[in-house]
């Protein structure tokens, strides 16, 4: 008897030294280890790459896709569709997984697709009402859009739901609604969505994007400016 508690207390006290070891290396030096390498390396984007508007205002991150969207008339009401201001560049459509009332500047409620199938009738009644009214609000006076212009991701939702970019097509047809509205010439417009284009990641993998968030900084301080 006295051996096998002899035995039991042996190993317990093993597996609570082991624990102990274990908590403070995997609980405590390997994250304080992690988080310093990413401080001292990666800081703007391990704190979360943010972007500033120049005055030192935080605006949102470069890594997570945004609505620029006109006030509703009554913010109390989760039925009212909020209309796009259209003097800004605008993002890909979020449908993705629903409505949330906590993030109220995306219509998220989680990150992810929509799941539905190309024949879907629900996903075909969002695009086609989606293309008409890029359609619509993208033409002006003296510059109309027409339906085989219109790019995919101006009228689908990425897989994420959450993404910042689009694409430069689909921001090069936004470049004279954009510039109408904000009583700015068209070449200057077209001029920053050129200058805001990244290229693919190293120069073969993705497509050239554009960050909606950091355009439409631009796009604010070319018209204060």
């Amino acid at each position: 008897m006295n051996t096998s508690l002899k035995n039991t207390a042996r190993l317990l006290g093993a597996g609570l030294r082991a624990l102990l070891v274990l908590s403070v290396v995997c609980g405590v030096l390997y994250p304080l280890a992690v988080t310093g390498a990413a401080q001292a390396l990666f800081s703007e984007k391990a704190d979360g790459s943010e972007i500033g508007d120049g005055s030192g205002r935080t605006v949102g991150s470069s890594l997570i896709g945004q609505t620029y969207d006109l006030p509703k008339r009554n913010p109390d009401d989760p039925e009212e569709v909020a209309k796009p201001d259209l003097k800004w560049f605008q993002p890909r459509p979020s449908n993705g997984l629903g409505s949330n009332s906590v993030n109220l500047r995306y219509s998220l409620i989680l990150s992810g697709a929509t799941n539905r199938s190309a024949d879907n009738a629900e996903l075909i009644t969002w695009v086609t009402e989606a293309k008409a009214a890029v359609v619509a609000d993208n033409s002006t006076r003296s510059w109309t859009v027409r339906p085989e212009d219109v790019p995919a991701e101006a009228v689908t939702s990425s897989g994420s739901g959450l993404d910042p970019h689009i694409s430069p097509a689909y921001a090069k047809l936004q470049v004279h609604r954009v510039a109408e509205r904000n009583g700015l010439p068209v070449q200057r417009v077209a001029k920053l969505v050129t200058e805001h284009t990244e290229d693919r990641v190293l120069g073969f993998m993705g497509e050239p994007r554009v960050n909606v968030l950091e355009l439409n900084i631009a796009l604010r301080e070319a018209s204060e400016g």
